[in-house]
């Protein structure tokens, strides 16, 4: 790459962001140009956990033939041209204030990037930021922290040309590496087998020595890290089909490796639901996955959805909004949106609380979560809302969630809806959870359907659900503007709660 190229592609221009305040519900535009794929994602607002109003991908393999070429694939770059000529068209007619497109590894290292460039310019009239590899790693690091504001360890991002790693820690990004560890790299890397194999030992050995010891969490971000776990997914057998957050140990991850080794890849390809350009790559970044946990040694591994758009995204909050918790915050947009009584979530929130005196931050966080959404499903017809509700709650897109915690939420809302799980459709997910999370999903969830009954209207009306371990009873506490509320359907549910608790039930007028 010669010095005067190099000197017109400028890094990602952070401040273009910050210049901008967007209201929380407007649509927010990225366009990514990477290595294998050109992607366009129109986030429904700049809020904490954004919904994704739109979201379209390309196969375009810009980066492929560039080992031996140095330039752009010509077929890649003419879909991908059509693809941002589309993509900005979309954009236009969905009333997207502003549109940013960035360009990764391939753009960056071809000898006609920022020709590319300029002709996307001249033609669709979007201009492109192409970012070099340090800024790559920061965005998708703060991708990250979209999703796990408090989140620590190192955030792997590979694309098709490169690979990028980065520390987190305290809502902040660390150190930052990039190498051309990149499967579409390697696949085309002269010395076969054994050529490839110690330059992946060399590069991760000198990216160690750079970073330090790294021992904690390994964020894995990007496609082909993606379609590993879908492939870790049908090697265990695994129930719940949702990429974000899904973990896996390194035992795991070389089962998964052999697994891949012994097994045919169209077959594998098949029943994961894996394309076949990606699949083709598989076995290289499995390669260089396989050296990041004997090198890196990280406690445990998790799969990230979120990478450089939702760090794009990142960039436009402030520090206040960085720092608000996205579950929570998706669950209130949900009931502003859906419920038939915005709000009541608080109310029944408080209600149940003290179910539960000795209950974590963290579970508590869950509880606030179920009381929010308990209501935002009520349009479903009756007879099938309390699976409705299970499956918005599994595979919704909601940050800042382990597997386990979703089914948790997700049987809550169930039991919010329906007495007893026996006999559901989603009972392999059931296994993610032990017995006492069972339980507490269901006294959890009959509580919100005893609540749900009673309407709090305002502060004057007082109803508290209280524990007495001492004399063995569950305590409804009502104010007596409540009573004409408390029905004979009430008195089922108070009962069928306290059945659950293992109390008797006691209801006293306060």
């Amino acid at each position: 790459m010669n010095q005067t190229t190099k000197a017109q592609w400028a890094p990602y221009d952070s401040a273009d962001f910050a210049n901008v305040q967007y209201p929380y519900l407007k649509k927010v535009g990225v366009i990514d140009v990477g290595s294998n794929s050109v992607r366009l994602v129109v986030f429904d607002g700049a809020a904490r956990s954004p919904a994704y109003f739109y979201n379209e991908k390309i196969m375009c393999a810009l980066g492929a033939g560039m080992a031996h070429s140095g330039r752009l694939n010509p077929d890649g770059r003419r879909r991908a041209l059509a693809a941002i000529d589309r993509f900005v068209h979309l954009a236009k007619g969905m009333g997207v204030p502003k549109l940013t497109a960035v360009a990764t590894a391939a753009v960056r290292d071809a000898s006609d990037g920022v020709e590319f460039c300029d002709e996307v310019l001249e033609k669709t009239g979007q201009k492109i930021w192409i970012i070099n590899g340090l800024e790559e790693a920061r965005l998708s690091a703060q991708g990250v922290l979209l999703g796990w504001p408090g989140s620590y360890g190192l955030v792997c991002d590979i694309g098709g040309s490169s690979m990028e790693l980065a520390e987190i820690s305290g809502g902040h990004v660390g150190k930052r590496i990039s190498s051309d560890l990149g499967p579409l790299k390697l696949l085309e890397l002269t010395g076969g087998k054994k050529g490839r194999s110690r330059h992946i030992k060399e590069t991760l050995a000198s990216m160690s020595d750079a970073l330090g010891p790294q021992h904690n969490r390994l964020f894995l971000v990007g496609g082909s890290w993606r379609a590993f776990a879908r492939v870790d997914m049908l090697r265990r057998n695994y129930p719940l089909h949702v990429m974000h957050e899904y973990r896996m140990s390194t035992a795991d991850i070389r089962e998964t490796i052999d697994y891949l080794g012994k097994h045919d890849h169209d077959e594998i390809r098949e029943h994961a639901g894996i394309s076949a350009s990606r699949m083709t790559l598989l076995p290289y970044a499995a390669e260089v996955l396989k050296r990041i946990i004997s090198i890196f040694k990280p406690k445990d591994i998790a799969v990230s959805s979120y990478g450089i758009r939702e760090g794009m995204l990142y960039e436009e909050m402030p520090q206040e909004m960085r720092e608000r918790d996205p579950l929570i915050e998706a669950c209130l947009f949900a009931e502003m949106k859906d419920a038939r009584i915005p709000g009541y979530g608080q109310h029944l929130f408080d209600f149940v609380q003290d179910l539960f005196p000795l209950g974590t931050n963290e579970f508590m966080r869950l509880v606030r979560a179920a009381c929010y959404l308990h209501d935002v499903s009520w349009r479903a017809h009756p007879d099938y809302r309390a699976e409705v509700c299970f499956d918005n709650a599994t595979r919704a897109n909601l940050g800042g969630l382990k597997h386990s915690e979703r089914v948790w939420l997700g049987l809550a809302l169930l039991h919010r809806y329906k007495n007893s799980r026996a006999n559901s459709p989603f009972a392999d997910l059931f296994t993610l959870l032990d017995e006492k999370q069972l339980q507490s999903a269901e006294i959890i969830g009959k509580a919100m359907r005893l609540g749900a009954m009673l309407w709090i209207s305002d502060d004057h009306m007082h109803a508290q659900l209280k524990i007495n371990r001492k004399r063995q009873t569950v305590i409804l506490e009502l104010s007596e503007d409540m009573l004409p509320l408390f029905g004979e359907v009430a008195q089922a549910r108070f009962d069928s709660l306290a059945k659950s608790l293992k109390l008797a039930p006691k209801m006293v007028i306060t």
